[in-house]
């Protein structure tokens, strides 16, 4: 078998199980483990997988630019955010990651709601700088330009001083195994800060990101407290989310 055919064998598999187990490649070709790990590591360097401990998982599609993750489930992304800024109450401080989920929960705020929104996204704080009744606290650090988020020790630092009611989390991954996942390591500790200091923590789940995985763990799913995630997802979709004791609101 050629390494395009082997690898098209890869990506059907993973398309109709959601994970490939690299032991089991190879005895079904008759091949060696180590020519499988191979062609996964090349189906990785693309994109189009996530390599995990004996296997590979699908790659999630919100690793891309920011540009193109605005054109990714985007009517799904508008309903999240609106039913995530139905969640919050007068009077609250609320910690509201970056990402273009996100934005979608800044804009759908309540026009006269009165809170305030801690946040380290630029784009997020300019948004909420056209609602009349939200204060808005901007936390700086060191920009990462591909999330538009601040990050580093002096982010890390300043959220640390805050105590907040909820925070809505964006990632690029959730998987009912490997938890809540980003593409990069200070980012995922930015979240893990946020969500320490927060009495709940609320993931943005856009479809795409749902059985999907990135490079670094943010947190298990069992350290949140729910997803709120697309009306129309089959609940067999959601049910391994759910037999964990997440809530689930769907926009």
């Amino acid at each position: 078998m050629l390494t395009r055919e082997r690898k098209d064998h890869i990506l059907a598999i993973l398309q109709r199980d959601g994970r490939v187990v690299a032991k089991a490649v190879s005895q079904q070709l008759g091949l060696s483990e180590d020519t499988i790990r191979r062609d996964l590591r090349e189906l990785a360097a693309e994109g189009r997988l996530q390599r995990v401990h004996g296997g590979a998982l699908p790659a999630s599609a919100a690793i891309a630019s920011l540009v193109r993750r605005e054109e990714v489930s985007a009517a799904g992304k508008v309903a999240i955010g609106q039913a995530a800024a139905c969640m919050v109450r007068d009077g609250q401080v609320v910690m509201l990651d970056g990402g273009t989920t996100a934005l979608q929960v800044a804009r759908h705020l309540a026009p006269k709601l009165r809170v305030t929104v801690i946040t380290h996204s630029p784009t997020v704080a300019a948004e909420l700088g056209r609602h009349p009744t939200i204060e808005v606290e901007l936390i700086g650090g060191r920009l990462f330009k591909h999330s538009m988020v601040s990050i580093g020790a002096a982010a890390v630092e300043t959220i640390a001083r805050i105590r907040a009611d909820i925070f809505f989390m964006g990632v690029t991954g959730i998987h009912p195994e490997l938890g809540l996942t980003t593409g990069d390591a200070e980012e995922a500790a930015i979240k893990r800060a946020m969500s320490r200091q927060s009495a709940e923590t609320v993931v943005l789940a856009s479809r795409e990101k749902l059985g999907t995985a990135s490079p670094f763990q943010i947190m298990p799913l069992e350290e949140v407290d729910g997803l709120v995630v697309e009306a129309d997802l089959p609940r067999e979709v959601l049910q391994p989310y759910l037999k964990l004791g997440l809530s689930v609101v769907r926009g």
